[in-house]
């Protein structure tokens, strides 16, 4: 059964071309309803997106009139698209694959929905002007060789909101630690709640680009570590933070680290 094969029962010509250009743009992870059409009815993980958003979306204000919106790693644009239907005043999306960015384009002139598109990566953020009011970073860290630079690199973009999504693996557990440990001390990383991450050499799922995937005391010390406050917790694997220790002596986090300057926050 194809996965663009949920037809309207009116089987309308309008329908039927709009079946048949889905699947022209190859396989999508993000199941959209584009008027009634869905984009991928058979995801091995559901009605998804939308079985994520539905708990996010309680959390985000219902009228995003004169917010900006910037979703890394948009795929097909599902986040985009629903941020945009809030009222967003503009909505930049940006992904590396050009197979989602096709789909998110064509996704967003079926809506009619105004979307700025465009290709880039986590790591070339210094090519996107300006900071927005929220920052979507959701399915992304795991898939990245180098994820806390890419977080510290997310937070210079954050102005407002962060809303951040990673795959979990270990425990869903989390506690507080001591700052810090003698050397002789070694108990404490057998504890499945100490914040781990674990590196995946070949694949996972099929993937080769599943790097480092998180347990979840790892993904919130990982957000605290680059200066992120969180609020709330409101799904799973998702957070939505916001920027308070991101800068130091007036530079950010990230800066500091690559100039070889970062020093520990005492106190913090």
């Amino acid at each position: 059964m194809s996965s663009a094969s949920q037809v309207p029962s009116s089987h309308s010509s309008e329908a039927e071309a709009l079946t048949q250009k889905i699947q022209e743009l190859g396989e999508w992870f993000h199941n959209l309803n584009l008027h009634g059409v869905h984009t991928a009815p058979n995801h091995f993980l559901g009605d998804f997106p939308n079985i994520k958003w539905h708990r996010i979306s309680q959390r985000i204000p219902l009228d995003l009139s004169g917010a900006s919106v910037l979703d890394i790693g948009c795929n097909a644009g599902f986040y985009s698209i629903e941020m945009k239907r809030r009222g967003a005043d503009r909505v930049l999306g940006i992904d590396v694959d050009d197979r989602y960015l096709n789909q998110a384009r064509f996704a967003a002139a079926t809506l009619d929905l105004d979307i700025e598109f465009r290709k880039g990566s986590v790591y070339q953020l210094e090519n996107v002007a300006g900071s927005f009011d929220y920052v979507i970073f959701m399915g992304v860290l795991y898939h990245l060789r180098y994820p806390l630079m890419a977080l510290d690199t997310v937070v210079k973009k954050v102005a407002g909101k962060l809303i951040f999504q990673t795959m979990l693996r270990g425990s869903r557990e989390s506690q507080a630690w001591a700052k810090d440990y003698s050397f002789w001390q070694e108990e404490m990383f057998s504890n499945p709640r100490f914040p781990a991450m674990y590196f995946i050499e070949q694949k996972y799922s099929g993937d080769p680009t599943n790097w480092w995937i998180p347990n979840c005391a790892a993904a919130e010390a990982m957000l605290r570590s680059a200066g992120l406050e969180i609020l709330s917790h409101p799904e799973e694997e998702t957070w939505i933070c916001e920027p308070r220790r991101v800068c130091r002596y007036g530079q950010y986090i990230l800066d500091l680290e690559l100039a070889g300057e970062l020093t520990p926050e005492e106190g913090a």
